[in-house]
């Protein structure tokens, strides 16, 4: 059972939205800084986005500055993303950090949901 699970992927038009979402039933993510990352294949890991503990620092990858937006509430933490690109095309996954600020020390991780944008 994975500790982390991302939700709300799927297939969309360039120029449209997804919502992803990232819960546990195992942790109380309240108490972690979680990333958001990405994959597509035969590519490196990206970092998309991450936001603290407590919400008031978020920070995005160059390439998704402007169209994703984090944030959190309670036990899930959300990765809104506008105005789509195919080149947004990957598997997603959120990780928890080992602070709880995002100081790029990841410790768990979820099992990833699909993004295609496609026409």
């Amino acid at each position: 059972q994975e500790f982390l699970v991302e939700s709300g992927g799927g297939s969309v038009q360039p120029g449209g939205s997804l919502r992803l979402s990232c819960t546990s039933s195992r942790l109380t993510l309240e108490f972690y800084a979680i990333s958001w990352f990405r994959q597509a294949p035969e590519t490196e890991r990206e970092g998309v986005s991450c936001i603290s503990m407590s919400g008031d620092e978020t920070s995005y990858g160059e390439s998704v500055k402007g169209r994703f937006t984090i944030s959190r509430d309670k036990n899930t933490v959300y990765l809104q993303m506008d105005n789509l690109r195919p080149e947004d095309t990957a598997v997603y996954y959120c990780a928890t950090d080992l602070l709880d600020y995002c100081s790029g020390n990841y410790e768990k991780w979820g099992v990833g949901t699909q993004v295609t944008v496609s026409s």
